[in-house]
């Protein structure tokens, strides 16, 4: 690892000895009104039109230049643009804080600079949502979600009707790396999937890459989506809010002094309250709720040191009377500190703390039992970000991550028949450095390259089995505390670039390997809370893919429409199933249940943006075949994964119709999932048994669904506003087949009968108010 940390170190080395002399003007840019750092605003020098830059997640830019007279340009989507004059003759600090646009005709939907940034960035398959997007995109119930909206990005695709999982260019749900404010977050739904952990309320920026990631990123194969929150009002207390149908949320920010900030956002649902007013005992004796609480408190000691706490803390509960409960959550902390060692030198120290676990009862008397999992990360994560010169600009550091997995206990109670299972902790380090850089090789051609080595190291104490391709236990080793199981190092190139065919076209093409040891077990088609997550050991292998892609990106109309067209191949290798009649909760030879095998995907996605104006959405498609290959499935041939689906579609529209109404719609089209159906049928016993052939060779019906909503803006007052929102989803209820199930049929002997279930066959209907003084 120290000699990819030498790389950057000796380029600033020769780059101070060799280059021709130059000048940084550095700062930070904020917004005007709440004095929150905004993240990608563009800082430009009219006079060099190649000379852009974007500030970073704390809002830090850094441009260099000769000495000089030029002007200097900061803009960003939704705010008015400030031009600056500034004589260059010594390295300086210029802090910008920008106002809003008072632009009441429309409801811009990109966090992209105003130009042409889509056109000069070699970033491939990166998508950025900014919170006023996602407000106004109708949902489920009203509450609004991160989740559910990337998922009307193409090649994004929706786990099942209501589910906030997500499926990334073929690859696997767990596939999907989610930060929040760089914690892992390792289950991000609520009530079962159909909400998300994420209160829109405290989040400022939303980014998801599908392709081309940077070297800074890794532990996934398919995604990142990294959501960072807000820093808080450094200017004014406010206090914000929404009533809605099932859940409430509150949010509280302010100055903390005048060097400090702190935001407070809670949310949390009353299905439960209203299960108590039923008939039915056993529904009101029921539990049904879920809480979050996202906090941030940070403070700028002066220029060049600043420290932020964030966190976040979640939990569902859900129990039917006296047969059983489960409760499940999220923790997150992280502790940054920020430190500018120089106009082009920036640095950020972060310590993360991530807990995911779940306990589930049984209080049956004949089977008592309560099982438990958790899965503890702590991390220590350094990252520098150098301004070399006008045409490079680089991104180094290190991080060292350490997992603790408890899976799966089982706990007998008073009568069971069940027997306690005590299945060992396993413990690891999977570390990593990086290095990359962004070189403007040219007025046209702009190339991103990097390199990322990761390391992942299990340590005893445990016994260790090694089973053969039958799951028979060949060999057991017992280790003691500390003692180094299994080592595996791999190399993770990335390389992405740009070239302009014009100033409003590029073509771009990139190629990335990402690494991943930490993997979900789920027998399940949807994400359920009691899903077990394992490590990579001396039987599973760290999962490795490798993604080509290319693609065409034009703007037009004055840049208020974007189009591109991506063309995408991953190949997957080390990837994981489970067998048939798998056990995998509380045990302890888990890995005796699984296969290995490899896949491929490969798709084409379309998707054409309009930003600007009292009319804006998008229309997104994708083309696509997931396929992946066991030798113990299938006949070891090719089939289908559960989450393929050929075809893909999304058309978002917001409208503003005057000043106080707006209207938004979102359609959706998709081939239905590939499922197993069975093929014959024998009785044993008199039981009916179905028999099954080859795997996942049938589909669901495809889907499809309508969603609208209506927002009406309150009176215009001094001291606070309010909004009611309308929705309703599934317009014209269609029932999308959530699953397809065979019985025997109770009225015609001998025939068999599919069921089909769907969980909103009817329309939804919701109502919010959202308030803000």
């Amino acid at each position: 690892m120290k000699y990819i940390i030498l790389i950057p170190v000796l380029l600033i080395v020769f780059s101070s000895a060799f280059a021709q002399k130059k000048f940084t003007i550095s700062g930070t840019i904020s917004d005007k009104s709440t004095g929150e750092t905004l993240i990608g605003a563009t800082v430009r020098i009219k006079e060099l039109p190649q000379s852009g830059v974007a500030t970073n997640s704390y809002g830090f830019y850094s441009i260099s230049a000769p000495q000089g007279l030029y002007t200097l340009l900061v803009t960003y989507v939704g705010y008015e643009t400030v031009v600056r004059p500034d004589s260059l003759s010594q390295n300086h600090t210029v802090n910008f804080a920008i106002s809003q646009q008072n632009a009441l005709n429309e409801v811009v939907i990109s966090s992209n600079r105003p130009n042409n940034n889509q056109i000069v960035s070699p970033q491939m398959g990166l998508e950025k949502l900014n919170m006023s997007q996602i407000n106004n995109v109708p949902v489920l119930m009203g509450e609004k979600d991160i989740l559910k909206t990337i998922s009307l990005l193409p090649g994004i695709k929706s786990a099942t009707e209501g589910n906030t999982g997500f499926y990334v260019r073929g690859g696997a749900s767990d596939q999907n790396l989610i930060l929040l404010d760089e914690a892992t977050v390792y289950n991000a739904s609520h009530l079962l999937g159909f909400f998300s952990t994420f209160n829109s309320d405290a989040i400022k920026d939303v980014s998801i890459y599908k392709g081309g990631m940077p070297a800074e990123y890794g532990g996934r194969l398919s995604s990142v989506l990294d959501i960072k929150m807000n820093n808080g009002n450094s200017k004014d207390f406010t206090v914000q809010g929404g009533l809605g149908l099932i859940s409430s949320r509150i949010k509280f920010e302010g100055p903390m002094g005048d060097k400090g900030s702190f935001m407070v956002s809670g949310r949390r649902t009353y299905l439960d309250l209203l299960l108590k007013g039923s008939k039915d005992t056993t529904l009101s004796n029921s539990t049904l709720n879920f809480y979050d609480l996202n906090a941030k408190f940070n403070y700028r000691f002066n220029d060049k040191n600043a420290i932020y706490i964030s966190g976040y803390f979640g939990n569902d509960n859900l129990g039917i009377q006296d047969r059983f409960g489960s409760n499940w959550g999220n923790t997150t902390t992280t502790l940054r500190y920020n430190h500018i060692f120089s106009n082009r030198l920036f640095s950020n120290t972060s310590v993360i703390y991530s807990n995911y676990g779940y306990t589930m009862e049984n209080f049956s008397t004949q089977n008592n039992f309560k099982s438990t999992s958790q899965i503890t990360d702590l991390n220590l994560k350094q990252d520098f970000q150098y301004s070399l010169s006008d045409s490079h600009s680089l991104k180094f550091g290190i991080n060292v991550l350490h997992h603790t997995i408890a899976p799966g206990n089982i706990t007998a109670n008073g009568t069971s028949n069940t027997n306690n299972k005590d299945v060992e902790k396993r413990y690891g380090f999977e570390n990593a450095t990086y290095f990359s850089d962004t070189w403007k090789a040219s007025p046209k051609l702009t190339v991103e390259y990097g390199l990322r080595l990761s390391n992942m190291i299990l340590l005893g104490p445990g016994t260790f089995n090694t089973y053969d391709t039958n799951g028979n236990t060949i060999s057991s080793n017992s280790y003691g505390s500390g003692s180094l199981v299994k080592n595996y190092l791999n190399l993770e190139p990335r390389f992405s670039a740009s070239y302009q065919l014009s100033e409003a076209s590029s073509v771009k093409a990139s190629f990335n390997r990402n690494t991943q040891n930490i993997h979900l077990l789920n027998n399940s088609t949807t994400s359920t809370p009691t899903a077990l997550y394992v490590m990579s050991d001396n039987n599973i292998k760290p999962e490795i893919a490798d993604q080509m892609s290319v693609g065409w990106f034009k703007n037009f109309k004055d840049n208020a429409f974007e189009f591109s067209a991506e063309l995408y191949y991953k190949n997957l290798q080390n990837q994981i199933d489970y067998r048939d009649g798998a056990q995998l909760n509380a045990n302890q030879d888990v890995a005796s249940q699984l296969t290995y095998g490899s896949g491929r995907a490969y798709g084409l996605e379309l998707f054409l943006k309009k930003k600007y104006g009292r009319f804006n959405g998008w229309i997104g498609y994708t083309l696509s075949k997931t396929e992946r290959q066991f030798d113990s499935i299938n006949n070891g041939d090719y089939f289908p994964a559960s989450q393929d689906r050929t075809h893909d579609l999304s058309v978002v529209g917001i409208y503003k119709i005057n000043k106080r109404w707006s209207f938004s719609s979102t359609f959706i089209y998709a081939t239905g999932n590939a499922v197993s159906y069975p093929t014959g049928k024998y009785a044993v016993n008199g039981i009916t048994t179905f028999s099954y052939s080859e795997r996942n060779g049938y589909r669901l019906p495809a889907n499809n669904r309508l969603d609208i909503a209506f927002t009406l803006e309150g009176k215009e007052h001094k001291k606070y506003h309010s909004s009611w929102n309308f929705g309703l989803y599934n317009v014209y209820g269609h029932k999308n087949p959530y699953t397809i199930t065979f019985q025997e049929s109770e009225t015609k002997m001998g025939t068999t009968e599919a069921l089909q279930t769907s969980i909103f066959p009817t329309p939804i209907p919701s109502i919010t108010w959202n308030f803000k003084f």
